[in-house]
């Protein structure tokens, strides 16, 4: 009786691991990882130069700002109606953005690198 119970124990953590190790993993994405964004104001009068560290993880942005990396590297950004896009290749990347202060509009580019 006991090695009865025994093997159905053993049988079901067999089954129960066979189970796990063929369930899908959270894919990573290709840009997912730590980056190191600088904002450059060419035109307005938001703030010069900026610099921020950003999480990306399975394909979202987070820190200070929020958005989306494709799985090609293709970068969307929104918030507080500013708007940034551009594209990752590799360890870096770059695009532009715009936006506005105190109602006066800005614009500029921005260039990351994965830390």
């Amino acid at each position: 009786m006991r090695s009865n119970r025994i093997s159905k124990l053993f049988l079901t953590s067999f089954l129960a691991t066979a189970a796990l190790a063929a369930a899908p993993a959270a894919a990573q994405q290709p840009y997912d990882g730590l980056w190191q964004v600088t904002v450059v104001t060419k035109t307005g009068s938001c703030d010069a130069r900026t610099a921020s560290t950003l999480t990306v993880a399975d394909g979202k942005i987070s820190g200070p700002i929020s958005g989306t990396v494709s799985s090609g590297g293709l970068v969307r950004v929104s918030i507080n109606g500013a708007y940034a896009n551009g594209q990752l290749s590799g360890n870096s990347g770059s695009g532009k953005w715009n936006g506005a202060s105190a109602g006066v509009p800005c614009s500029g580019r921005w260039e990351a690198s994965r830390q």
